[in-house]
């Protein structure tokens, strides 16, 4: 039987200094987002889903931090190797991993999400994550955001200035004290929509922050 890999030992005090550094890198940045989504996104009266794509993902933290103030967020995260490092970083920076992907774990992922969703939290998807395609939306981000029953966030970012990897996401690093501009977009629910409908919106949302 498969097991979720974890991080343990001195492994995990690898990352400490790592997350300070992640801290202070990121409160250099001069993130931008205009007045109505920042009232939008201060609203506590209920959870979100936010999705947004994966080479997006250095920034989430902070942005949770800036204008989700308060309120506990919870990210999907692969049960694999390389997700037991992302894990182990979520958890440093105040963000709670729940494990799973499509090939692994899916069905108890989605189990704790939605409990997650259910005890007030917000729940932080990247829909093409872990591996791909870039930029294509995969059935299970629609799948937790239906069954919620909450509030859809869309969510991207542009980058004045940031170093590009040469992974398959094209992974954004943005440059210290780069201006970053924010764009969200707030859809009531998705509920009522099946899993290709779902789908279609959500990627025709994302494709059209930027």
């Amino acid at each position: 039987m498969r097991s979720t890999h974890k991080i343990r030992g001195w492994r995990s005090w690898v990352l400490w200094p790592l997350s300070i550094l992640m801290r202070l890198w990121c409160r250099t940045l001069r993130i931008s987002l205009d007045a109505e989504m920042q009232e939008i996104l201060k609203d506590a009266s209920e959870p979100m889903v936010v999705v947004f794509w994966h080479n997006r993902l250095f920034i989430a933290a902070e942005c949770c931090r800036r204008f989700r103030a308060g309120r506990d967020v919870c990210g999907l995260v692969s049960a694999s190797k390389d997700g037991a490092w992302l894990s182990a970083f979520f958890d440093l920076v105040g963000i709670r991993a729940i494990r799973g992907s499509s090939s692994y774990r899916g069905a108890q992922a989605l189990r704790e999400m939605l409990q997650a969703v259910e005890g007030g939290a917000d729940v932080a998807i990247t829909p093409d994550g872990p591996r791909g395609p870039r930029y294509r939306v995969k059935p299970g981000a629609v799948l937790v955001a239906r069954q919620a029953g909450t509030s859809l966030l869309v969510a991207s970012c542009k980058f004045a200035s940031a170093w590009r990897l040469k992974s398959w996401d094209g992974f954004f690093l943005p440059k210290p004290f780069s201006r970053v501009e924010l764009r969200c977009k707030r859809i009531p629910s998705i509920a009522s929509l099946d899993r290709d409908e779902g789908t279609a919106v959500m990627q025709q949302e994302l494709d059209a922050l930027f």
